[in-house]
């Protein structure tokens, strides 16, 4: 039977055999081969085999190491030796599932106790010494009946669980060795194939994510066609781990967060709350001269209201238990947007007051799970940039045009330019009609469209009262996060019954649109500690300036020159003490501070001072005031500064 391999040409395939007989045919008149191939949009291996039925009209799409693809064939091979390994080193071990990943692979092992960093080490020597021995891998499709036997005899209960639940009557498994594992594929030809591994870290899963199930052992690891790309992977790793804003923020002495106190709960300390104030403070200037009001609401409302509002219903499992006093049920709140409500509901609303905006740096509580938080990135209490706006469905789209702009203005002043755009489409379970969803997406659609801007369908990935955009802002790295997010809700106002009057005396019903810029203060200064390594620009710097004295002849000069950079504003530490100043200014680079002040007897009698940047560069003998004018351009946000300029 023929079979086609698109740019390779046909060829002749017996049924039942795999696709690798075709390997001596194509090699005669290709240098390169394919790592494997894309069939009717699933990825299939070189040990895939088609019957008679499937061969009519068959046409194959190659994959080559060039194209990313590929990493999933190696990384899906890497992940079977690593389990090979650890079977080889640990036989009480246990198999859970081991995929390919974005990054790399991973294995969940059950195993009597974690694995540390020496079990780590024997494990990639154990992986290395499988790879070079290139061990022929092997597909078989087998009877379900005798996949269980196979995996009962191995002692393999989650593969057990995993037979039972997959519907056809037979299932693939795949060999190298000794080794077989319950596996869909795709992978490689052998183990030698695997160029470049490196095991990564361990941590613990539960099985398949259930809090209930037994605790397995994830170990990760990455791998790559050279070693040239691996090393460059773990040179990234690295500058990574320098901006970790974990690291960063214990360090540079931001925020902490306390067992003691509670997991995902953060307290600012004080240079971190400084950096906090300058941007809510630059947040609320802006948006009070947009025409928003500002409001504040409580931390804690009725149990009742979340079920008008839908969030018993549609998100209760993100939220904290409720609480009992006085026999009513109370609930802390998870979202702002019900408050908002009875802001608006406060007296009888015209058409002529639309647009009304309401905005507020709301702390809300949500529930999530501890094995996915993560610094400040992923947190149970945070404070939302959050506002609603309230208009008609005449002004909806110049509305969300305005709320783009506003985005796209905070993401620019605080060094984001470049960001992809997802627009995100009704989910499984929602509220409202369809035809009310397929309004909000239109309307959505249209804005963006009229701004010009690029985007993605996001399907299903919508919140349950209305679809969204999302920006996902893109970092120094190259990396993106999830920030702003933009809504329409035709459905809650509906709930809650909230109207206005008309032009011609009639009631109707105002659209909403919520809106957070920059997300939650605490995810986006996580962000921005690591998009800027703790090294700020300078006007939401901590500490701005710091004064350096050389002996302690200056010190009056010092306590001068502070004096005059506090009035004038500036955020400024002194170091006066009694240390050689090379200490000092490795401290204060350490501490990512911009500038340094550095006052001798020289600076003192000639009454002008040194300035050392924090990246090393030197200026000599400046005035203070010439000092002064400069950075008090710097003093407020770049963006600000290329808009005016």
């Amino acid at each position: 039977m023929k079979i086609k391999i698109k740019g390779l040409g046909e060829f002749q395939l017996t049924p039942g055999l795999p696709l690798k007989s075709l390997i001596p045919e194509i090699k005669k008149i290709s240098s390169k081969l394919p790592v494997g191939f894309k069939y009717n949009q699933e990825y299939i291996d070189w040990h895939y085999s088609f019957n008679e039925k499937d061969l009519e009209n068959l046409e194959l799409e190659p994959i080559f190491t060039s194209d990313e693809e590929a990493l999933i064939f190696l990384r899906h091979t890497a992940s079977h030796v690593l389990a090979q390994a650890v079977k080889e080193l640990f036989p009480g071990a246990k198999l859970g599932i081991g995929p390919p990943t974005e990054d790399g692979f991973y294995y969940d092992i059950y195993y009597e106790k974690p694995f540390d960093e020496e079990d780590l080490k024997k494990i990639e020597e154990k992986v290395k010494e499988i790879i070079k021995k290139d061990f022929p891998l092997e597909r078989k499709e087998i009877l379900k009946e005798k996949a269980k036997e196979l995996f009962k005899n191995l002692k393999e209960d989650f593969k057990l669980e995993l037979i039972e639940e997959l519907p056809d009557s037979k299932v693939s498994i795949y060999s190298q060795e000794n080794f077989i594992d319950l596996c869909k594929g795709p992978h490689l030809l052998s183990t030698g194939e695997v160029k470049a591994v490196k095991l990564l870290s361990v941590s613990g899963a539960y099985w398949r994510g259930n809090e209930k199930n037994p605790m397995l052992w994830r170990i990760y690891g990455t791998a790559f066609f050279s070693k040239e790309e691996l090393k460059a992977y773990l040179d990234r790793l690295e500058e990574i781990k320098r901006r970790d804003h974990r690291r960063l923020g214990k360090e540079l002495e931001l925020f902490t967060i306390e067992e003691d106190i509670g997991p995902g709960l953060v307290i600012w300390l004080p240079k971190g709350a400084i950096i906090r104030n300058i941007i809510e403070n630059f947040w609320k200037e802006v948006h009070l001269k947009r025409g928003y009001q500002l409001v504040y609401t409580p931390h804690i409302a009725l149990r009742d209201l979340w079920k008008v509002s839908g969030h018993l219903d549609f998100y209760i499992e993100n939220m904290f238990p409720p609480m009992e006093l006085e026999n009513r049920a109370y609930q802390i709140k998870p979202m702002n947007c019900p408050f908002h409500i009875y802001v608006y509901n406060q007296k009888r609303r015209s058409y002529r007051e639309f647009p009304i905006r309401y905005c507020e740096l709301g702390t809300v509580y949500r529930f999530e799970r501890s094995g996915v938080l993560h610094g400040l990135l992923r947190v149970r209490g945070f404070t939302q940039d959050d506002a609603h706006i309230f208009c008609r469905e005449d002004q909806l789209e110049e509305e969300l045009i305005e709320v783009l702009d506003l985005v796209i203005y905070f993401l620019k002043v605080f060094g984001f330019s470049e960001y992809k755009i997802f627009l995100s489409t009704r989910p499984e379970k929602f509220v409202g009609s369809p035809e009310i969803w397929d309004k909000a997406e239109a309307a959505l659609k249209s804005a963006l469209e009229n701004k010009g801007l690029e985007y993605e369908v996001d399907p299903g990935e919508g919140v349950f009262y209305g679809p969204k955009i999302d920006l996902k802002i893109k970092d120094v790295l190259g990396r993106f996060w999830q920030c702003s997010t933009i809504q329409v809700d035709f459905n809650i106002p509906e709930r809650f019954n909230i109207v206005y009057i008309g032009e011609d005396n009639k009631f109707y019903r105002p659209i909403m649109i919520h809106r957070a810029l920059l997300g939650s203060l605490e995810r986006f200064l996580g962000v921005l500690i690591e998009n800027y390594a703790g090294a700020f620009p300078f006007w939401i710097a901590p500490v701005q300036i710091k004064v350096l004295t050389i002996t302690d002849r200056t010190i009056n000069y010092g306590e001068k020159i502070v004096d005059i950079l506090k009035r004038e504003g500036f955020r400024v530490e002194a170091d006066f003490r009694n240390e050689k100043l090379n200490y000092k200014i490795r401290i204060a680079q350490q501490e990512k501070i911009p500038y340094m002040i550095v006052l001798g007897d020289k600076e003192e009698k000639d009454q002008v001072i040194s300035v050392r940047t924090r990246k090393g560069e030197i200026i000599n003998n400046l005035k203070l005031e010439e000092f002064i004018n400069k950075i008090k351009l710097e003093n407020q946000p770049k963006y600000l500064l290329n808009e005016s300029s």
